[in-house]
């Protein structure tokens, strides 16, 4: 019967070693895949930089979901070189064909002072509240931290910042603001999923909080409970990463897009009438704006509010969680964000169209012109302000 040092021995025979030299000049070269074995409580007392972390005892049932590239150079380091020299063994087996095991492991890279760092960690009850999250290579822990260190403003407590609000909750987003002067009315609860029967002549930004709290106590929601205009929205939107746009009228809008302009925060903007609805990204700093895509409101008659036309009670759902899901791969910095393009959604026929939004050349209204631009109150034409 083999002992272990002959297992040991025989993995050894099979796989690359290399010493914590070698390790680190390819890393520093770039393209590899930095992978620790350890166990959890060993990974958080601190680890080498930005690494893919999976405990040995998981190894075959993570490794082909979260490292894709069989042929992407694979450094693999443990506590001391040993775990690290199965797990390279593992790999191999599995079809991987670059793998190298650092001899030595953390320990005699950290006592020669290479660069190492604490990871970011999350608390038990986190990591299974998110679990599904951490699974994601694109996501997992560090993801999650960013998510919970994150900051998104809200603009309404409404059909599309309902769901949106209630997503972004569960994602785990760390600080929600919620801007709204409203009450909840019976009115609202056709699509409004914020709120429910209980709280109708309660404030809309109450309710919300309530809500939230409820499905996740990691976030912090602040309320604002006053209408948007020229005197606060300034003060009301530094500070935040993001800014998810559920405004029902043109003035609102427009004066979003200035600030969000002068401060170079991007806004996630979605509407809806009807059965039909758009999401895009306006973001002052990589794309075009909402200005670039209406460069003056349409007339009262032709764009008839909500409340005047309807609106499929299920549609704001859909806008209000891509919305979501657009703010989330901001903070991310995931994927292709809807930055210069415009998703149509007619849910009648149930069609999902992509149109390309450009700069308009005539829009003054940019972060280049950031120091120019002067954020009043709008109403009329919505025409800019710029200073001279």
């Amino acid at each position: 019967m083999a002992s272990f040092r002959d297992l040991l021995s025989q993995a050894k025979s099979e796989i690359i070693e290399i010493d914590t030299a070698e390790a680190q000049q390819r890393i520093q070269a770039g393209g590899v895949l930095i992978l620790d074995v350890r166990e959890p409580d060993e990974y958080e007392q601190g680890a080498l930089p930005g690494v893919l972390h999976i405990p040995r005892g998981h190894l075959e049932a993570q490794i082909e979901g979260r490292a894709t590239d069989r042929d992407q150079e694979i450094v693999v380091y443990c506590a001391g070189g040993v775990r690290s020299a199965f797990a390279a063994k593992t790999l191999k087996e599995l079809g991987y064909t670059n793998v190298l095991s650092m001899a030595g492991g953390f320990g005699k890279w950290k006592d020669e002072g290479r660069e190492w760092r604490q990871p970011v960690t999350l608390t038990p009850d986190q990591r299974n509240r998110y679990q599904r999250h951490l699974l994601l290579p694109e996501v997992g822990v560090e993801g999650q931290a960013k998510l919970l260190g994150a900051k998104v403003l809200m603009l309404g407590a409404g059909g599309l910042g309902s769901p949106a609000a209630l997503y972004l909750a569960a994602a785990g987003v760390g600080t929600i603001g919620i801007v709204d002067m409203d009450d909840v009315d019976a009115s609202n609860l056709q699509r409004q999923i914020l709120h429910n029967m209980d709280r109708i002549g309660e404030r809309k930004v109450e309710s919300a909080r309530m809500t939230i709290e409820k499905l996740n106590p990691d976030v912090k929601v602040k309320m604002y409970d006053t209408r948007l205009d020229a005197s606060n929205i300034m003060e009301i939107m530094s500070g935040y990463d993001v800014v998810v746009d559920g405004a029902d009228n043109f003035p609102s809008r427009y004066l979003l897009n200035d600030a969000s302009v002068k401060l170079g925060i991007p806004v996630v903007h979605g509407s809806i009438f009807r059965f039909e609805g758009m999401v895009s990204v306006f973001h002052p700093k990589q794309g075009p704006t909402y200005r670039d895509m209406v460069p003056e409101p349409p007339p009262a008659e032709l764009a008839p509010s909500c409340a005047e036309a309807g609106v499929l009670g299920v549609l704001p759902g859909i806008i209000g969680s891509i919305q979501a899901l657009e703010t989330i791969k901001i903070i991310l910095e995931l994927g292709d964000p809807l930055i210069g393009r415009i998703l149509s959604v007619d849910t009648t026929e149930m069609s999902f169209r992509v149109f390309k939004l450009r700069a308009d050349p005539n829009n003054v209204v940019t972060y280049e012109n950031r120091d120019r631009i002067e954020v009043r109150d709008l109403d009329g034409l919505c025409a800019p302000w710029l200073t001279h």
